[in-house]
This record gives C-alpha cells, structure tokens and sequence, in this order.
C-alpha cells in the first residue's frame, strides 16, 4: 500500500511539472494581433486551395520553387503533390536555400531532397537569376510557393520576376500559389529610382508594397516589367478569408534572421543598417531587432555577436556592441508609424563619423540618393518621409487593378 501511495505521488509530480507552464517559457514567443477579430474566419493560403489547381497538373512534368515556408498545414507542399502522385522533376530554391538555412547572399550549390530524392537546383548566385535551358526543358509547369515579408529589398519578389521572365521566355506555365503579407497592411517608402537597380532592388516599387506576391505577379505582367515587354502564363492562387488589414502571423520564419513577428515588423525600418557601419544583430537571437557598434556611446545596452547558423560572419563578430533594444517596442506602435528612419537617424549622430557612416549598399536598399545627403544635412524622420508621400499615392493607384484582397 505504502509503496502504491509513493508511486501515485511521484507520477502526480511528474505529471503536473510536464505541463504548459514549462512548454510556453521554452516556445517560441507568439505575437499578439491587435487587428483580428476574435470571431475572424482562419486564412486559408494558396496551397490549401488543391481543387483549384490539382487540375492544372495532372499529366504535366512539374518543377516545384519553395522552401521551408511552403508548408500546406503540417505537410510540406512537395510532399503533398508527392503524396497525390505527380510527377515533380526539381525543386528550385531560392535565396537561403531549400531549407533556409543558408545565411543572406549566401551561395548554395545544388543539391538532392533527402526525403524525396528530388533534385534541388539552386537559383541564388544564378546567373541572370535565371536556370538554363536545359533545366527550363526538364518541366513543363512551375509551382512557385514562398512566404514574402513584402519589402522591396526581400528577394523572394525578384526570384518571382525572374522565373517568370524563364517561363516567358520558353512557353512554359507557371502557378503561384499565394501567401498572405505580414507587412500587407500599409504602403511606404520611395518608388525605385531604377539606376541603382540591383539584386536587393528590382522593380520601380516602394520600400514597403503592400501586395502579396500572386499580386505582384498580375502587376509584373500588367505593367509589361518583365524583359522586352515579355508576358508570362501565370495562374494565381488566391489565399481565403484575407484582406490587406489581415495581420497575418507567420507559421514559420521566412528566413534565419527573421524569426518572429516583431523582427519582421522591424525589418522595414533596421534593414537600412545594413547599408552603414551598425550591426543590426546578426549573430544573436534577436536579429533587426537591436542596433550598435563597439563605439556607440551613451548606452548600457549591449550585445556580442557569434558565429550562428545563418550568420556564419556577422558584424563585428565576437565584439561588444553597445546600442539600442528595440524588443520592447509594442508592435501595434511599430505597425502605426510604418517606415521609421528615426533609428538610423540616432545612430548617425551618435557616431558623429559622418559620410563614413554610409555605405554605397545603403542607396540599393533606400532606392533613391536623397535621403542619405538629407540625413547628413540633419534633416527629420518627418521631413525626409514628406518627400516621399507622392510615391506612395502613385504607386497605390498604379497597383490598384492588380489587388486581389481587398484594402
């Protein structure tokens, strides 16, 4: 009896110190959303929308662009086709790779699906961003599945362009089955000025676009942006119960420097450090949410940062950085004053090194010249922002036929 009463008691303890409080402490942190309504019909992504293209599929030799976002509940979407016995040939994957693990710019070396025995053919470091010949002749149908964060320096957007410039180019179909935009919201930010046109800057569109990349496809199309006017046969394959005042969490991180909702909040904003001497933390678990350097003076806020999956070399590796925590900026603040030069603006006066500050990334990120020479003349957040307004009034009537959700 004794020895039954001991047992009871153990497995009790056991049993009540397994339960959520330790699981929620361990999880990662889930970000509340201030706009959806408790009652609000669940988002259904293109990928989930099967009957609409299964059809489109069947007998056809497929190529498969994703990466670890494009998951069809728990199942990833290759699998899923795989699963309903089509004939996938390849697998493209973009920058950070298949799996998403590669750091940013990173080249990634072709390579064959472990799971599916697949072939992965990598499209970032590409030439021309685009695959040869060879592999456009291996497919006759291209499934584009990625979760965008919706700037214009993501490059998600631009590996869309160029794929449908391929398929253009050798009559092939694609289909894009589309994700909601975390930053889908609100438009902002200057327009392109093409002449600093880049790998992190593609198509006369402001910083922040507003639009989900099935979107961004019907405009590429609409507006003739691909290579001599070229028109690609794309289908898009529109999410469900979304609009563009959705506040959308993302089920898995985009990519490594991404990994929660408040970094990609941010990420408008603090991916302008990349263009200057800052770190923006890389290299510790809160990247594009914290900013500094080892001579930023004033602060007691600092960070070291190490060699990490998906930040081999960061910024000042292995140095203390003292700077600013931007963590605890509640998101519904961050969401509400949309594009935020102010960061950058305290960073430069702090450093007091002048045009030293800047690098020529900066003007390939911020797409136009102006802002730079404005910081450096002391102008505001507010005042650099005003120049911009018309941009953005442009661009939101110029992308309206394109809109799938509404606004």
């Amino acid at each position: 009896m004794k020895k039954n009463l001991i047992l009871f008691l153990l497995s009790f303890f056991l049993s009540a110190f397994s339960q959520s409080p330790y699981e929620k402490v361990n999880a990662t942190p889930r970000v509340h959303q201030p706009h959806t309504k408790p009652n609000q019909q669940r988002v259904k992504v293109g990928a989930e929308q099967t009957d609409q293209y299964f059809p489109l599929l069947e007998g056809k030799r497929i190529a498969v662009l994703s990466n670890q976002t494009g998951m069809v509940g728990k199942e990833h979407l290759v699998d899923l086709l795989k699963r309903n016995h089509f004939n996938i040939v390849g697998i493209f994957s973009p920058e950070h790779g298949f799996r998403g693990t590669a750091d940013a710019g990173e080249q990634v070396a072709d390579s064959v699906d472990k799971k599916t025995g697949i072939p992965i053919w990598s499209l970032y470091g590409v030439k021309g961003g685009k695959p040869s010949a060879e592999k456009m002749n291996r497919f006759d149908v291209l499934v584009f599945d990625l979760q965008d964060v919706g700037t214009r320096f993501y490059t998600y957007y631009i590996t869309m362009a160029h794929m449908m410039d391929a398929c253009a180019i050798s009559e092939k179909k694609m289909i894009v089955l589309d994700r909601p935009n975390p930053n889908g919201f609100y438009v902002d930010g200057p327009l392109l000025d093409m002449k600093y046109r880049s790998g992190v800057g593609w198509l006369p569109i402001p910083v922040v676009h507003g639009m989900t990349l099935g979107e961004l496809a019907l405009m590429i199309n609409g507006e003739k942006w691909l290579s001599n006017g070229r028109i690609c046969d794309v289908t898009v394959i529109p999410c469900e119960n979304y609009t563009h005042q959705t506040l959308y969490e993302l089920p898995i991180p985009p990519s490594p420097n991404l990994p929660n909702m408040h970094a990609v909040y941010l990420y408008p904003s603090t991916c302008f450090f990349e263009g200057t001497v800052m770190s923006l933390g890389r290299g510790t678990p809160y990247p594009f949410q914290v900013y500094g350097h080892p001579n930023y003076k004033g602060s007691t806020f600092w960070f070291v940062p190490r060699s990490i999956p998906g930040a081999k070399k960061p910024p000042f590796l292995n140095q203390k950085c003292y700077g600013v925590d931007l963590r605890n900026i509640p998101d519904k603040q961050i969401q509400n004053n949309g594009l935020d030069l102010s960061w950058i603006i305290d960073a430069y006066n702090n450093l007091q090194i002048g045009e030293s500050f800047f690098t020529p990334f900066f003007e390939k990120l911020m797409g136009v010249d102006y802002v730079r020479k404005d910081i450096i003349a002391g102008k505001s957040a507010k005042e650099i922002k005003a120049k911009w307004v018309n941009d953005v009034q442009k661009f939101k009537k110029q992308r309206k036929p394109y809109l799938l959700y509404d606004e």
